[in-house]
């Protein structure tokens, strides 16, 4: 049981795969006959499961991929924009604010949580499923892979789920305006050069090195990794001198933490801190 009461084993997903090996969470997209594609129901399971990890200690790293050889096609054609066609013939243009509104609370929460998220992607990412990737904090691809925020091609805007504001800070704002406007595919070699990818490796290491940077982020500082996520999201809005102030206050917090205490008897000692996120 986490200290604060929120026991793993409850997160119990019906619409996406869950695993938890030691403190690493894995996150699967599951439907690998149709490129794994979202649902009304993945979107709202994906979005209480991120909520849920921001009160669980059990799991300090998430891995989020997709099942076969490839991430995620984005929302499910039949399940998802059929559906939103008929809410728009019919006039109810409230219930196609409420899904819209719902798919952004997924990034919110994806952000919010204070675990780093690990994106492992294969094959197509796009769409919503490009949205998650851009949501996690580092992201690996293969030379296979490739991503693309589809929206204009089907009438919608790039403004879908934060793309508007989150592209453009992980590759610029020329990059992701080209991107946006005009919904086209980044290869895996133009993705790396851009920032999107922090690196690139085979579709055989990819789940491996995935999990092995997850699993080097989980047994890191805890407390300390919270706060570098959370200052990383908060100061995009702060000027310098805020930013500074803010850093100040977080970086005081952790000073306070016996992580950081043992980091010091580990160096005095010459041996290597064992963190446990205190």
């Amino acid at each position: 049981m986490s200290p604060i009461g929120i026991d793993v084993t409850t997160i119990r997903p019906r619409h996406f795969r869950w695993d938890l090996a030691g403190r690493v969470a894995t996150i699967t997209l599951n439907r690998p006959e149709r490129k794994n594609p979202l649902t009304f129901d993945s979107y709202g399971e994906l979005t209480e499961t991120f909520r849920t990890l921001s009160y669980v200690t059990d799991v300090r790293a998430v891995v989020v991929t997709g099942a076969g050889e490839n991430f995620s096609s984005g929302g499910d054609v039949r399940e998802i924009i059929g559906p939103l066609v008929e809410m728009k013939d019919s006039g109810r243009t409230g219930d196609i604010l409420a899904f819209t509104r719902m798919t952004g609370d997924l990034v919110k929460a994806m952000r919010h949580c204070p675990q780093p998220i690990v994106a492992a992607i294969d094959g197509v990412c796009a769409g919503a499923g490009a949205a998650i990737a851009l949501a996690s904090d580092v992201r690996i691809g293969t030379p296979r892979s490739k991503v693309g925020f589809l929206f204009s091609r089907v009438g919608l805007s790039g403004a879908d789920m934060g793309a508007c504001a989150l592209l453009p800070r992980v590759i610029g704002h020329g990059r992701a305006a080209e991107l946006l406007y005009t919904g086209r595919f980044m290869d895996a070699g133009e993705a790396e050069r851009w920032g999107f990818y922090n690196r690139v490796v085979e579709p055989t290491d990819l789940k491996e090195q995935a999990g092995a940077l997850a699993q080097a982020l989980a047994e890191g500082p805890t407390f300390a990794h919270a706060m570098t996520k959370k200052a990383l999201h908060q100061e995009w809005n702060m000027g310098i001198d805020e930013a500074i102030e803010a850093e100040a206050q977080a970086q005081a917090l952790c000073m306070q933490t016996e992580d950081f205490a043992r980091a010091y008897r580990a160096f005095v000692n010459r041996s290597s801190p064992a963190f446990t996120g205190e």
